[in-house]
């Protein structure tokens, strides 16, 4: 509670999860979604909102490819890219959540697969993702992602990688 600076304890979700996703969506819940449940498990694919003004989890549809270490950017358009991550092995795969139906849909994969980067939503509506990991080493690479304009639903590598600073 930012107004008393207190934790409260809250119910449970349904699923044991470290390394998922969470982020808040514009009705004030929040998604969260994949993650693992131990050391050398696979990651899992579900996905569960928490709605604080009831203070309960409810179940909404599975991601198609479980993850762990991805990342999700709320778009303009209400819905959720989550991209990249690890299961197994190295993720290039994306898929985008929609809240108003609670589905996933597979969308463009990115150019490369990678763990651990980061992605910041752009106010021209295009998400960047930059860096990670990706099994042998950190990559210094960036790619758009651009919904609907111009290369619809699709990324786009950035020439220019990004350098150390002096």
């Amino acid at each position: 509670d930012p107004a008393t600076g207190l934790w409260s304890l809250l119910p449970s979700m349904a699923s044991i999860r470290s390394g998922h996703i969470a982020i808040l969506l514009p009705n004030g819940k929040v998604l969260i979604a994949g993650g693992i449940a131990s050391s050398f498990s696979a990651a899992n694919a579900t996905a569960e909102l928490y709605n604080p003004a009831t203070g309960n989890w409810q179940a909404t549809g599975s991601m198609n490819t479980g993850r762990q270490g991805a990342t999700a950017t709320l778009l303009s358009n209400g819905k959720v890219l989550v991209a990249g991550g690890y299961n197994l092995g190295y993720l290039a795969s994306a898929e985008l959540y929609d809240p108003t139906t609670g589905t996933w849909t597979t969308t463009t994969a990115l150019g490369a697969a990678r763990l651990s980067h980061t992605s910041t939503w752009l106010p021209t509506g295009k998400v960047l993702i930059t860096g990670g990991s990706f099994g042998s080493g950190i990559t210094n690479r960036a790619e758009l992602y651009d919904v609907g304009l111009g290369f619809s639903n699709s990324w786009r590598p950035q020439i220019a990688a990004i350098t150390s600073p002096l």
